[in-house]
């Protein structure tokens, strides 16, 4: 049987949050992937049906939903920074200027392996997080996804965003990503035009 209720709490980071009946007040859990493909982003206050059935914990969760207002959903047209090719272009440019420039001594190779290993550092920590927003666990910091990416992994970062389509709708993220994405880029830039190559090889030694 098809019920109606209101939905009162959300978390749309996490991607779940409950749906109070109409009849006698009783709330269940709904999770983002009950909705249908396509559908606009859950909010406190939106009325919706839904199906109650038994989740895998014994517990009821509200399956099958459709908002109220709900007539016929269009697919959207992919408008995503995160599903352009644009960011994975530049990234792929961006690996061979790298690989280039260790190759003709312009930055030691160890610079290298350190894009490389914080790059999948970093892939693995979207992947955790993703994970981690669809079970309900802990959560990854944005912050500590923002310090690797500007630290030299957010080549890890964009192809995680895209492997794992996982923050590619949030628009605030987004720009403090390319934010230090863009100052790591300057940093490299200047290493490679204007530092002092062989003080840091000196370092490394």
């Amino acid at each position: 049987m098809r019920l109606q209720g209101r939905i009162t709490r959300w978390d749309d980071e996490r991607g779940f949050g409950f749906v109070s009946w109409h009849g006698d007040g009783s709330s269940v859990f709904v999770h983002i992937k009950a909705f249908p493909n396509g559908a606009r982003r859950p909010s406190v206050g939106d009325i919706i049906t839904y199906v109650v059935a038994e989740g895998k914990n014994g517990k009821s969760r509200a399956e099958n939903v459709r908002f109220s207002d709900q007539k016929h959903v269009k697919k959207p047209k992919p408008h995503r920074l995160g599903s352009s090719r644009v960011p994975i272009s530049f990234t792929l440019f961006f690996c061979l200027l790298v690989i280039a420039s260790a190759y003709l001594g312009r930055l030691p190779w160890f610079v290298l392996f350190v894009y490389a290993v914080l790059s999948v550092m970093t892939f693995l920590a979207y992947g955790w997080d993703k994970a981690s927003a669809q079970s309900g666990r802990w959560r990854t910091a944005e912050s500590s996804l923002h310090l690797m990416g500007l630290l030299g992994g957010w080549p890890g970062g964009v192809v995680a965003q895209r492997y794992f389509r996982h923050k590619t709708s949030k628009r605030e993220f987004l720009s403090v990503f390319w934010l230090t994405a863009g100052l790591n880029v300057l940093a490299f830039a200047y290493l490679v035009a204007g530092g002092d190559v062989d003080s840091i090889k000196q370092i490394i030694r």
